[in-house]
């Protein structure tokens, strides 16, 4: 009875101890975030210097809320980045701009948005020079921005073009005995094929090439054009992966100079006609006179003006709920009324970034934004990915903005319930139970395959949410439903046939929505506002607490991969009800 004593009293001593230690660790960093450091300067005769290794975030959404980071998380984003650019253009302590990205953290069209503002800094006249040590292929397609772009002798980039490539489960599920009972509508909606094939159907392949294609076309033309090499020639280059190996490169212009980074140095000193002092080296005065662009961010504050456009950030996957992982519905619903109740804010960027997810969650959001367009303009712009779901909730809007790079479309739905029956058959589990209906077992246990009533419901319920999907986008884009029909069915498009069909308006970023929404909003002035706003960061993180991050420990201790086939489960069993989902991701490099 002492000993079990004992052990409660130690127990219950080292709880008080764990939540004193912890109530400790938030104290300091509430201290520490409220010392703010002393705002950094531009010296005359400098160079901004831009590395992107950070991951580029887009909004407090983005941002990681962790128990074992108690960092203060980042309030520098894409819009700060070009927005320092831009003041870049005209400050006269800025000389030029040294890129040393080598391993670009963002996306395609983030990187697009930033390449955008590079050639715009350009016009200034300033320099713009660029050096790596081995640069990953969306890196270079920053770097060839550059006038002169130098390469470490024993570096590289790997030029190589786009894949993709699709993991599929129905050999597993045939193997342990788990049927995916699909059901679909439109032929290229292949967001459920891994469950229910082994390789890409030939529609898939179909939309995935061309959809590659326009991509990569576009990227590569822009780098040749920059590097003025032929089209053809520079496909050859990439083809032969002859970028790879510097001295080749620089035989086929994708390098002008091959030179260690402290000759580098040199010619950026001489470039910023810098002077030599006999106590200090060359690099140490270059130094001084080098400031990264979230410093230089800072180095000035931005205007605040009473009228504001709110900006909408709707990144990650959609779905039912009230938090801050990805686009929960009743925290959109809260947001979008928000907006509405705040007199000062006179338009509304909606900012997508998303392979869509849950359709009800969908029609929701489209629902509020559907009132609030009623009292103020609404104006999207994609990011990587507007599909599906991400797609459904631009229309009600007065334009949308995409990147030729964007992946959107995907006009179709689809619906998915497993039956595991006999997998637990075949490890000696076996199910038996009562019920007072027909099909009052149906669509809740996955120990049951689906009659043929359900079957017939699911039917008609997955093709009454994709015309109301074509109906949606035929009265936003003012085409019939035949047309809109024509062109869904599933299938994803880039932001350039996208634009060609007429799904997207204008080919443009964040920047060019909120301009259309000034203009629109018939406002000269104006600051912007984000929006979800989210939890303060010790109250979002005790509610963290209540939870294990699972896929991060996976991805820590088994890999990428493993945390993929995780995610991919994971994504699998959250898809309840009729989903509206882009079939696959898209990596660049």
């Amino acid at each position: 009875m002492k000993s079990f004593l004992g052990r409660v009293l130690s127990t219950i001593v080292g709880n008080i101890a764990t939540l004193s230690i912890f109530g400790i660790l938030l104290f300091l960093l509430i201290i520490v975030s409220s010392i703010n450091s002393p705002s950094p300067t531009v010296k005359d005769g400098s160079v901004l210097e831009l590395t992107f290794e950070d991951a580029i975030l887009e909004s407090d959404m983005d941002n990681e809320v962790s128990f074992f980071d108690l960092s203060t998380p980042t309030k520098f984003y894409l819009q700060n980045i070009l927005q320092a650019i831009e003041k870049a253009k005209t400050d006269d302590n800025i000389k030029g701009i040294s890129l040393k990205i080598e391993n670009f953290n963002g996306g395609l069209t983030q990187a697009s948005d930033i390449r955008k503002a590079l050639e715009d800094f350009k016009t200034s006249g300033k320099f713009v020079y660029a050096y790596s040590n081995n640069a990953s292929q969306l890196s270079y397609y920053l770097n060839t921005v550059a006038d002169s772009v130098y390469q470490n002798p024993l570096g590289g980039t790997l030029l190589q073009g786009m894949s993709s490539e699709v993991m599929f489960y129905k050999n597993a599920g045939d193997k342990y005995g788990v049927d995916f009972q699909v059901i679909r509508y439109g032929e290229f909606k292949s967001a459920v094929e891994p469950f229910f094939r082994t390789d890409l159907s030939d529609e898939n392949k179909l939309q995935l090439n061309s959809l590659l294609g326009d991509i990569w076309g576009n990227i590569s033309n822009d780098m040749a054009k920059s590097r003025k090499i032929n089209p053809l020639n520079f496909q050859t280059i990439t083809d032969s992966l002859y970028s790879y190996i510097p001295e080749v490169g620089l035989k086929h212009k994708i390098y002008d100079k091959i030179i260690h980074e402290a000759e580098y140095e040199d010619i950026l000193f001489k470039k910023l006609n810098l002077k030599a002092k006999s106590n200090k080296t060359n690099g140490e005065i270059l130094a001084k006179h080098t400031i990264g662009i979230k410093e230089y961010y800072n180095t000035y504050s931005e205007d605040s003006n009473s009228d504001k456009i709110a900006v909408l950030y709707a990144s990650g996957e959609i779905t039912e709920g009230d938090g801050f992982d990805g686009i929960q519905s009743k925290t959109y619903v809260k947001a979008i009324r928000d907006i509405e109740k705040n007199k000062n804010i006179k338009a509304l960027v909606l900012r997508v970034n998303s392979p869509g997810g849950s359709a009800n969650a969908s029609e929701e959001i489209l629902f509020e934004l559907r009132r609030l367009k009623a009292k103020m303009p609404i104006v999207v712009s994609f990011g990587d990915v507007a599909a599906s779901g991400g797609y459904y909730i631009a229309q009600d809007s007065d334009k949308i903005f995409a990147q030729p790079n964007t992946i959107t479309g995907s006009i179709g739905v689809f619906g998915m319930i497993p039956n595991a029956k006999e997998l637990v058959n075949n490890i000696g589990i076996t199910t038996d139970g009562v019920k007072t209906n027909a099909n009052a077992d149906q669509l809740k246990s996955i120990f049951n395959p689906l009659s043929s009533d359900a079957e017939k419901m699911m039917n008609r319920s997955v093709v009454l949410v994709y015309e109301k999907f074509v109906n949606h986008v035929a009265r936003n884009r003012k085409m019939t439903f035949e047309q809109v029909n024509k062109i869904g069915g599933g299938r994803v498009w880039s932001g350039t046939s996208a634009k060609q069909i007429g799904l997207v308006d204008e080919f443009g970023g964040l920047n060019d929505a909120l301009k259309e929404a000034a203009k629109l909003a018939k406002i000269e002035e104006y600051s912007t506002e984000s929006f979800p706003k989210r939890k303060e960061s010790i109250e979002e993180l005790m509610d963290k607490l209540q939870g294990n991050n699972i896929e991060s420990k996976i991805k820590k201790e088994l890999g990428t991969d493993a945390a993929k086939i995780y995610s991919s489960l994971k994504t699998m069993n959250q898809q309840k009800g009729v989903q509206a989902r882009l079939p696959f991701d898209i990596k660049t490099n």
